[in-house]
């Protein structure tokens, strides 16, 4: 097994971050020039990339950190989902028919009467 520092995954993300880190150098140098000869906005520029510098150097750790999630774990994670699902399911049944229990029959024929206007072609009242 190859260690995660070798591996082509991992070269790849050693190669990415050096670019990064030299883009986020070469473009913070930039920015100091432009506010030493007055921009005063390029001082904020300045201070800026070497923080994009640190946050790809945090994004590097993580993705050379992360570990891929076994079968096992994948399939309790399905099995998690379904099951959460069944149970709002289940809720929003028992909701529903909780609801259609306890509502009011004038409140019942006004929604039925809204549904039916609803479908109804609108004419058009303004203009000609």
């Amino acid at each position: 097994m190859k260690s995660k520092w070798f591996s082509s995954r991992a070269i790849f993300l050693h190669l990415a971050l050096l670019a990064w880190l030299a883009l986020c150098a070469v473009a913070a140098w930039w920015q100091v020039g432009r506010a030493v000869q007055g921009n005063a906005l390029s001082f904020m520029y300045s201070i800026e990339w070497p923080v994009f510098g640190v946050l790809g150097v945090l994004g590097w750790f993580a993705m050379l950190n992360m570990e891929r999630a076994t079968e096992e774990e994948e399939h309790e994670r399905l099995e998690y989902e379904e099951r959460m699902r069944a149970e709002a399911r289940a809720a929003r049944a028992r909701a529903e028919a909780m609801e259609a229990e306890k509502q009011d029959p004038l409140l019942a024929a006004y929604n039925d009467h809204l549904a039916k206007v609803a479908v109804q072609p609108k004419k058009k009242i303004w203009g000609h």
